[in-house]
């Protein structure tokens, strides 16, 4: 039996479905196949991780899982910050047969983990999608070529609102960044979009639409605030970030001593990412130190006053957004490899840290870091979906 086919004895368990209804009827934190998966695995111990806008259902969650299967929950507490922040070691740490991970899409495949079961629930919101569409057509043309992005919570909304917007006449494509879904973006991962007239992001916050931003700087680009119904066009300062992310490699260039960061916040860290970068410093005849951390803050680097360059292994976005709050220049992976003279400056600045068709070793998901595969992987180009309407509607 698949976890598609849930059984009546829990699909239909009427103290079951009473419970679930105290949640949240918004987001779906599919109760029914996590208490399948737990009794059918016989799991004992379950570690349940979150982002910090959604602990407020952990304990009610908890209850659910202790109530329905018999099995020990520990809620774990520390920041998750996104996908990468998968904390599977901690929960083999604690004993636990099942990490569920919720709000984050699997960055980390479940044959990554092979001494703990995983589970990932992407939390699908529902939105007022009539409301969107209506926000669409009104700023809009039928002849204006959309893209259309979100994050994980919000892509079977857009896709949904995508197909419904094509059938009245519109042009709009979801663009795919492999491994990611079609129209979701990470923070670090974004697609670089072609033959579009404006960018569409759905979503709350700025972060993952900046990430789609600093792909395409050339596009205008649009937020739908699906929590506040607010329809904006945002704006972002590509020459400025772009000028400070090359003032900062410029004076990493110039340094002998330099400090590589290993991030340790879940699986933000790349260990293969690391080995790359310091062969390349060897190479170059650059001094070295290793540091692990699982957050970086600028008074603790500043305590190493004979380091006079950082690469933080751990989130780009840190360099890109926070850089300038630190004294001594930290880079990403990317950026290093510029200032080591291993990559080429690129414009517009690359924003594919988990893509498969990433530019170069410095990235987690590269050719060449990741295992090797018993049969040549697809050659496929990246994919992106336009949804065509109906010819047989047509009049």
């Amino acid at each position: 039996m698949s976890y598609n086919q849930i059984p009546p004895e829990i699909a239909a368990n009427p103290q079951l479905l009473a419970a679930i209804a105290q949640l949240s009827s918004n987001y779906n934190f599919e109760i029914e196949k996590t208490i399948f998966k737990i009794r059918k695995e016989g799991v004992k111990r379950v570690a349940l991780q979150m982002p910090e806008g959604l602990l407020m259902f952990a304990c009610s969650i908890a209850d659910i899982i202790e109530e329905f299967t018999g099995a020990e929950t520990v809620i774990m507490g520390d920041v998750t910050y996104g996908a990468c922040c998968v904390d599977d070691f901690s929960a083999k740490a604690l004993r636990c047969d099942l990490l569920i991970h919720y709000g984050h899409s699997c960055l980390v495949p479940v044959d990554q983990t092979p001494d703990l079961k995983m589970l990932y629930v992407f939390v699908d919101i529902q939105i007022d999608n009539q409301h969107f569409i209506d926000c669409i057509k009104d700023k809009f043309q039928p002849q204006t070529r959309l893209a259309f992005v979100s994050t994980i919570q919000f892509v079977p909304a857009l896709q949904a609102t995508a197909r419904t917007l094509v059938a009245d006449g519109y042009s709009v494509m979801v663009p795919q960044c492999r491994p990611l879904s079609p129209g979701e973006v990470l923070g670090c991962t974004a697609p670089r979009i072609k033959d579009v007239d404006a960018l569409v992001y759905l979503g709350d916050g700025r972060f993952h639409l900046e990430s789609a931003m600093i792909a395409n700087p050339d596009l205008p680009a649009y937020r739908y605030d699906p929590l506040s119904k607010v329809f904006s066009q945002e704006y972002y300062d590509h020459e400025r970030m772009r000028a400070n992310r090359e003032r900062a490699i410029g004076t990493a260039a110039r340094a002998h001593n330099w400090g590589l960061i290993l991030g340790t916040l879940g699986r933000q860290g790349s260990p293969k990412v690391l080995d790359n970068l310091k062969r390349r410093l060897t190479a170059c005849n650059k001094s070295f130190i290793v540091v692990l951390l699982s957050e970086i803050f600028p008074d603790k680097l500043a305590r190493f006053c004979d380091v006079g360059a950082w690469v933080q292994v751990a989130c780009p976005r840190l360099s890109i957004d926070w850089g300038l709050a630190f004294a001594q220049p930290l880079l990403s992976p990317y950026e290093a490899s510029v200032a080591l003279q291993q990559a080429a400056w690129q414009v517009p600045y690359p924003m594919d840290y988990y893509a498969n068709d990433s530019l170069g070793d410095w990235t987690v998901n590269n050719a060449s870091n990741r295992p090797q595969r018993s049969r040549p992987p697809s050659s496929r180009p990246r994919v992106r979906i336009e949804y065509e309407a109906d010819s047989s509607n047509k009049a």
